[in-house]
């Protein structure tokens, strides 16, 4: 188990909470803003323990994705708040998704790699693993950097900051600011990533379909904080909400295919960076296996560039529908 100190006594926790938030049809936008925060608020909350402790990277994960969602909600809803407040939690949230991100990174790369090498003649494994170690020991350093994070003051600011934030209404805009529905701004996120897609074209390049994935994602993430919203009165989906849920099905489709040509990418890059590192005398079985690797990837993003423009244009045709 990686071992690490017990939080500071000092910081928030799930209990402190109180009873969760919710909001119901009807209600105003901001008091949805306000319920999904708190959702994901309790989420980032509960799995920091784990995150500490190091036992099982889901928990780095989950807690990751709780942050990421807090920011996206914040982005999506800044007509409907306080735009100064929202940015600035918005900016300290992403601050700890900084802090996060680099051992989550190596957790999925590591994993990625292992599994690769298990598929190797034996011969070639030793020098498989070895270039996964240094990937290893990378990560061990990222993750002491990542403890002095969270146990840093501006950590348990940001904690207590949220929690009380949660505890009352959010701070809205002045009353004469238009406010647009929910449903607007769900609308507003397809909008942009059709236009972003206009302009990129059907084969741009890898550094281009990965801003269409971030740009897809934060279509979901407005949907997941539109959705519950639209509801009738005894709770069931209006049709408005049945067609997000189409839309946000072949949002997920197009980001899974564009989050697998990232890894696909990415893990690459890092194998040929791990073969730069090996110095002027690089042992042959290192660079051997390194190569068979990228190869891998190379191909396996190949394939997944040919398959996004159907999952975009699947995507798009739910989103006209909108």
């Amino acid at each position: 188990m990686d071992g690490a100190p017990q939080p500071p006594a000092n910081l928030y926790g799930v209990a402190d909470l109180g009873a969760p938030v919710t909001a119901g049809p009807g209600e105003p936008a901001v008091n949805h803003v306000r319920a999904l925060l708190d959702k994901r608020l309790r989420a980032m909350l509960h799995h920091e323990p784990g995150v500490r402790v190091g036992a099982d990277i889901e928990e780095l994960h989950r807690m990751r994705v709780a942050v990421r969602r807090m920011r996206a909600a914040l982005r999506s809803a800044r007509p409907l708040l306080d735009r100064a407040w929202a940015d600035d939690l918005r900016a300290e949230l992403g601050r700890l998704g900084r802090a996060l991100g680099p051992v989550r990174d190596l957790d999925v790369m590591i994993e990625r790699l292992r599994t690769e090498v298990a598929t190797l003649p034996a011969a070639e494994q030793a020098a498989g693993e070895r270039l996964v170690a240094v990937l290893a020991a990378d990560r061990v350093a990222a993750r002491a950097q990542m403890l002095d994070e969270l146990d840093a003051d501006r950590h348990a600011t940001l904690r207590r900051r949220l929690v009380e934030a949660i505890a009352s209404p959010l701070p809205e805009p002045p009353a004469d600011e238009p406010r647009p529905a929910l449903a607007d701004l769900v609308r507003a996120e397809a909008r942009k990533l059709a236009r972003a897609v206009r302009r990129a074209g059907e084969n741009p390049p890898d550094m281009t379909l990965h801003d269409l994935r971030i740009r897809t994602k934060r279509l979901r993430y407005t949907g997941e904080l539109v959705e519950p919203a639209m509801r009738d009165d005894r709770g069931r989906r209006t049709a408005e909400a049945k067609r997000v849920r189409k839309m946000l099905r072949a949002a997920e489709g197009l980001q899974e295919v564009l989050g697998d040509h990232q890894d696909a990418c990415v893990a690459e890059h890092r194998i040929r960076a791990l073969l730069d590192e090996l110095g002027d005398t690089p042992d042959a079985h290192e660079v051997f296996v390194g190569g068979r690797l990228v190869e891998r990837e190379r191909t396996r993003a190949e394939a997944l560039r040919a398959r996004w423009w159907d999952a975009w244009l699947e995507l798009d045709r739910r989103s006209g529908a909108l």
